[in-house]
């Protein structure tokens, strides 16, 4: 028989068995239907999400770096905007030099329909690429780095012009730590056998770089210098100088030519230098192609790693190597 005290002992009864099922499978994780947390062995492989509201970059349980923001890519671009992390990828660098064992895979993503400028196969290996020379340039052996492109829809901004996301990280290897020292990890760097490049005093930045060359004439080489990671270079009122007279100039002078010679420092393979170099010098030509200068009248040169201007084993060197030499011949 049914008492008003009846939906009273009913609620109290569900508080209780809602109660003790809390307790065991949400505390004490005894319930057999609830997945076990995952267990990340050192060989494992973590591959991390891809999506517009933040991004994490993890290696099981031994790292994991949230980042507020993702990495974008401009529509056929090659180039990540990594202002848009929100963050620095700093931690993810000393994590690498402190566990030297630990092997990282770089995906770089691409959509269908997207325009492959690029010397490489496609636009996925050539966003991955990026990546990876900024890792070598923060001294994480390449030996350490590989790449892969892969096609998939990530998403795109509702303007269509850019990619959310673009990017994605596997770690393996062992997770033997690297032994404590106080010096900051080297790579070693190969010899050229050329004129002993400058030494210089660190520290130096490449607005630092590119506000010290100054316009002569159009005959004498300037030197255009990149940020880390971006395609553009930084412009000064030298540099712009230059340009209008070499307009100017090859506006009335038809069987002249603007070359462009692209350089890079000494860290990592020879060939992919030789690649990258040559990108750095089409993507200042793409630029001037622009401003009204005839593409018959702008040659593209690649010189990887040789002649550098300064010490490769120095960081400050290896920026001022990083650069693209304009002059009209």
């Amino acid at each position: 028989m049914l008492t008003n005290k009846t939906p009273w002992v009913i609620l109290l009864t569900l508080w209780m068995i809602g109660s003790t099922w809390w307790h065991m499978c949400k505390i004490k994780q005894l319930c057999g239907n609830d997945p076990a947390p995952v267990e990340t062995t050192e060989d494992s492989t973590v591959s991390t999400p891809v999506g517009a509201d933040g991004f994490t970059i993890a290696d099981g349980n031994l790292f994991r770096l949230n980042l507020p923001g993702n990495f974008s890519f401009a529509k056929s671009g090659a180039n990540t905007n990594m202002n848009s992390l929100g963050g620095s990828l700093e931690t993810m660098v000393s994590y690498l030099k402190a566990h030297p064992a630990r092997t990282l895979e770089i995906i770089g993503y691409y959509i269908p329909g997207e325009t492959n400028s690029t010397t490489l196969p496609n636009l996925g290996l050539a966003r991955a690429e990026g990546v990876k020379q900024y890792l070598i340039q923060q001294r994480i052996p390449a030996s350490s780095l590989t790449i892969k492109g892969v096609e998939r829809n990530v998403p795109v901004t509702a303007n269509g012009d850019s990619l959310v996301g673009g990017l994605d990280f596997v770690f393996s290897g062992t997770a033997t730590p690297a032994a404590e020292t106080t010096a900051e990890t080297e790579i070693t760097t190969k010899t050229e056998a050329t004129t002993a490049p400058v030494v210089m005093n660190e520290p130096i930045t490449e607005k630092e770089l590119a506000e010290s060359q100054k316009f002569t004439s159009v005959f004498k080489p300037i030197d255009l210098y990149f940020p880390l990671s971006e395609a553009n270079y930084i412009k000064t009122d030298e540099t712009q100088k230059f340009f209008k007279e070499a307009t100017k100039y090859l506006a009335e002078h038809k069987g002249k030519k603007l070359l462009l010679t692209g350089y890079t420092d000494n860290t990592g393979p020879d060939d992919v230098n030789l690649r990258l170099s040559r990108d750095r010098a089409n993507q200042v030509k793409a630029k001037l192609r622009k401003s009204g200068i005839d593409s018959d009248q702008i040659a593209v040169d690649a010189k990887g790693e040789a002649s550098p201007k300064a010490d490769n084993s120095t960081q400050s060197g290896r920026k001022a190597n990083r650069r693209v030499t304009v002059v009209i011949q």
